[in-house]
């Protein structure tokens, strides 16, 4: 129990600013909520960690499998589809029961499917194996903002957001270096053996420390032919743009989208006569948390279109090696990682919509100043501190943005309002990524690269308007 003392006031001296006396007397965070929220952070990196890790770790499996180039992204791709299809059912059963039960559950699968990854021998094993964590890592994602909203007090909220969006800067940042190290003294097993350890222990803590949900009025049953519905809806639509991304059949992918969007028109008529809705239709009646949502959405937009073309901008326009573009992607996820924290802080005596909006432009103006960025003029470290205006830039936004939409929401909905948190992440991050193939399928090489990074402005500016329209009501 020591390590998880020492591990808490480590997170504590790091990443939470001390409050006073009179502030721990009136509900502070003490030892015991520290490693509460050690024990979530833990479960977090490792679900995002997974992708990076994954990512790789593809071409070695590959070859180990025999199995095409094609063949292995379902493994990164089977993992991502569930947890999508997911989260909304599962932060309905926490609001509907309990985020904490919700959040162990989420831990022992993900911890059991890491081992039957790593003891995976064929290509159907493994892929099975994915979709398991993906259950599991949607468990944890779905209560995640939930379980933080009843660990602090509302007056330093923006803090354990911070520390959310710090831990997945981190593994963002890291995730790469990792599985490098990783990969040249073992074999790709290890990537998922690793979640063992971390698993078990943050399993036990959680049991131990992790608060129930607030008591209130008897809720209705789970619904589940919205569940359903919700299911084969994202499924069918995330699929299809996610096809759409690896150029996949056209057809097969206009057919899977047409279904899914009519499923979805029944779907959300399901929802609007329903008490306690499992797409949280409820939520988006509130007009903060529904222009959180949009400017979260654009702004995950921004983020993808600008963290997918970078590279290409660096190789192609700049001529720049691969491993110098990967080193160069570096410095937005750890200015994003430093300032997270700040702007935390910041916001606690500060309207967070303007904190959110300034952030924004500060990430347009990096991307502006990268895109004006000439050949001669593409120094490393020209290139380095513009990417670090941009990591800046979204720091500021991230937290803020989260704030407002936390306290835009009632308690017991806290479940349904980071499920669609999660969600609009997702959503920005996929329509950022077709964006992309779009662009590049119908302008010239040349242009592609330009034309990516100014429609990023367009979503960034977007947000920031956005964000700017809620501050009456802040």
């Amino acid at each position: 129990m020591n390590f998880f003392r020492n591990f808490a006031k480590l997170l504590h001296v790091f990443l939470v600013y001390q409050t006073d006396m009179s502030q721990r007397s009136e509900g502070g965070l003490s030892i015991r909520k520290y490693a509460a929220v050690s024990a979530v952070l833990m479960v977090l990196i490792m679900t995002v960690l997974d992708v990076t890790l994954v990512n790789v770790s593809l071409p070695v499996m590959a070859t180990e499998m025999n199995i095409s180039d094609s063949m292995t992204i379902w493994i990164v791709t089977v993992y991502q589809l569930v947890i999508t299809m997911l989260l909304l059912p599962l932060s309905s059963i926490g609001d509907l029961y309990s985020y904490r039960r919700i959040f162990l559950v989420g831990v022992v699968l993900f911890t059991v499917s890491s081992g039957l990854c790593a003891l995976s021998g064929s290509f159907l094993m493994i892929l099975l194996s994915r979709a398991l964590q993906g259950v599991g890592a949607a468990c944890v994602m779905s209560v995640n903002i939930a379980l933080t909203r009843l660990i602090y007090p509302k007056e330093v909220i923006g803090r354990g957001l911070a520390l959310n969006a710090m831990i997945i800067a981190i593994a963002t940042a890291t995730g790469p270096t990792i599985a490098g190290i990783i990969l040249s003294v073992a074999s790709w097993h290890w990537l998922f053996m690793i979640n063992i350890p971390f698993g078990i222990v943050a399993f036990f803590v959680g049991k131990k420390l992790l608060p129930h949900n607030p008591p209130g009025e008897v809720h209705p049953r789970f619904d589940f032919v919205s569940a359903i519905e919700n299911i084969i809806v994202f499924g069918l639509i995330f699929l299809a743009l996610g096809n759409f991304n690896r150029k996949g059949a056209l057809t097969l992918n206009l057919i899977l989208l047409a279904i899914g969007v009519t499923i979805g028109v029944f779907y959300i008529r399901r929802q609007l006569g329903r008490d306690v809705p499992l797409l949280p239709v409820d939520l988006l009646r509130i007009r903060l948390f529904s222009l959180s949502i949009c400017t979260s959405v654009c702004s995950f937009i921004a983020q993808n279109l600008t963290m997918i073309t970078l590279p290409f901008l660096f190789l192609n326009r700049f001529g720049l090696s691969e491993i110098m573009a990967g080193m160069l992607m570096t410095p937005m996820p750890l200015a994003t990682m430093i300032v997270s924290p700040l702007a935390a802080r910041f916001v606690e005596r500060h309207n967070p919509s303007i904190t959110a909006a300034t952030g924004m432009a500060i990430y347009t103006l990096g991307i502006v100043l990268l895109v004006t960025l000439t050949p001669a003029e593409a120094s490393a470290s020209a290139i380095a501190w513009r990417m670090t205006v941009c990591g800046i830039g979204f720091g500021l936004f991230q937290t803020p943005n989260n704030v407002v939409m936390v306290n835009a929401t009632p308690i017991k909905r806290t479940g349904g309002a980071g499920g669609m948190q999660s969600t609009a992440r997702l959503v920005g991050q996929t329509l950022g990524a077709t964006l992309v193939t779009l662009i590049f399928a119908i302008t010239d090489d040349g242009a592609s690269e330009r034309i990516c990074l100014y429609c990023a402005c367009v979503a960034a500016i977007t947000a920031g308007i956005m964000s700017l329209t809620r501050t009456a009501r802040v």
